[in-house]
């Protein structure tokens, strides 16, 4: 794998399916998967086999479909979970088994009533069971946002001479600082011996809504794999964005750090998602919210109307957009209601667009949004109409 590129592991399927009430079914799960295959994801955690008949179901249905992507399986560090993983990823093309368990002290003491040494153990034995089912072994070491440096350190190198091919450092409760968990992965990465034979991976979750930044604060000291979903979605408040941390390394290209993903599908397989899950995205969502590209503002829109860079980092059409929105409200200003009029049929002169505006502003202070209907009220209802259409 080049050095500058960075996998990205959806786990839409898997992590964001657990947001309550959002279950999908089979047949679902294949559209999306379709979707997330011909989208460019390196890998597509399909469910967690031994949680339910459901779940072993889906993986291997989405085992058969898949073409590109490595479909992986989630497990515990159990050897019943790990069995059964391997047994719902035997029709895929690339399959891998994701294994691992909680090795931050909180975790230790109060979830498994353990020690340090005995969790690395556990951690090595299902590693080595995991291989005898697949090539590719993830191991996640969760809670490793509260995890000693030291011991992440020791329990990724025993994993990684059991067979472990990526190390999954997950931000289990969104604790982290970017700063920590930046300095955490360059840790791992001058520290562990033989960590050349394994990829670190991040996966951030949004509780102090820090999931994107510290993903790209993970690749940037040396990770090379995102754990991600479609609009943020997962476990409590989400995962990292899979729209977000991909879109930053495209308009940050002094990185040196890109993606397979064909960029321009992510806005439809946001409705997708969206959709089928029943989840409301918040119209303010970075990347794909209904007015991540939208301006009301008078000031911003005079501006995106002249150039659409003045306010716009990113082409609406590189992720799917069909164009910039101009939404007209009481702080809309005369260019906007003029590109707006234009759009609809009418070339204003100025003095027409000065008479047309009063009345707007007025219309305007009683809805909170004006639409192209209301504009051709505004126009027909003026003293200067007929002027207007004979030009």
């Amino acid at each position: 794998m080049s050095d500058n590129k960075v996998q990205i592991f959806d786990t839409t399927l898997r992590d964001g399916e657990q947001v309550p009430g959002c279950k999908l079914n089979t047949e679902q799960k294949l559209i999306i998967a379709e979707q997330l295959d011909y989208l460019g994801v390196d890998i597509i955690e399909a469910g967690f086999p031994v949680s339910s008949p459901g779940d072993f179901k889906s993986v291997v249905e989405i085992s058969k479909i898949v073409k590109n992507a490595t479909v992986c399986g989630l497990t515990r560090s159990v050897e019943n979970d790990i069995k059964v993983a391997g047994e719902a990823l035997k029709l895929a093309k690339k399959g891998r088994i994701h294994t691992g368990i909680g090795t931050s002290e909180s975790h230790i003491k109060f979830k498994f009533n353990s020690t340090q040494d005995a969790i690395i153990e556990r951690a090595v034995k299902a590693v080595a069971y995991a291989k005898t089912f697949v090539e590719d072994v993830e191991f996640y070491a969760e809670d490793a946002g509260r995890t000693d440096n030291a011991y992440l350190a020791r329990i990724c190198e025993e994993v990684i001479k059991a067979g472990a091919t990526v190390l999954n450092i997950p931000d289990t409760t969104g604790y982290c600082l970017p700063s920590e968990y930046g300095a955490k992965i360059k840790y791992l990465k001058e520290n562990v011996k033989g960590i050349d034979k394994a990829i670190l991976s991040c996966h951030c979750h949004n509780d102090l809504g820090l999931a994107t930044a510290n993903s790209i604060e993970g690749v940037i000291n040396g990770a090379r794999q995102i754990e991600c979903t479609i609009n943020g979605i997962g476990e409590r408040a989400g995962n990292t964005a899979l729209e977000e941390v991909v879109m930053i390394l495209k308009q940050h290209p002094y990185l040196n750090l890109d993606t397979n993903i064909k960029t321009e599908m992510l806005y439809g397989l946001s409705q997708l998602v969206s959709d089928s899950m029943g989840i409301y995205t918040q119209p303010n969502k970075a990347i794909v919210g209904a007015n991540a590209f939208a301006h009301s503002s008078g000031i911003h829109q005079d501006g995106v109307i002249k150039n659409r860079e003045t306010y716009e980092i990113i082409d609406p059409k590189d992720v799917g957009v069909t164009e910039s929105a101009i939404v007209l409200t009481a702080r809309s200003g005369r260019a906007a209601l003029a590109y707006r009029a234009k759009n609809i049929g009418y070339e204003l002169t100025k003095l027409q667009l000065d008479e047309i505006y009063t009345s707007f502003l007025d219309f305007a202070d009683k809805k909170k949004e004006v639409d192209d209907n209301d504009i051709h009220k505004i126009i027909e209802s003026s003293r200067i109409y007929k002027e207007i259409i004979s030009a």
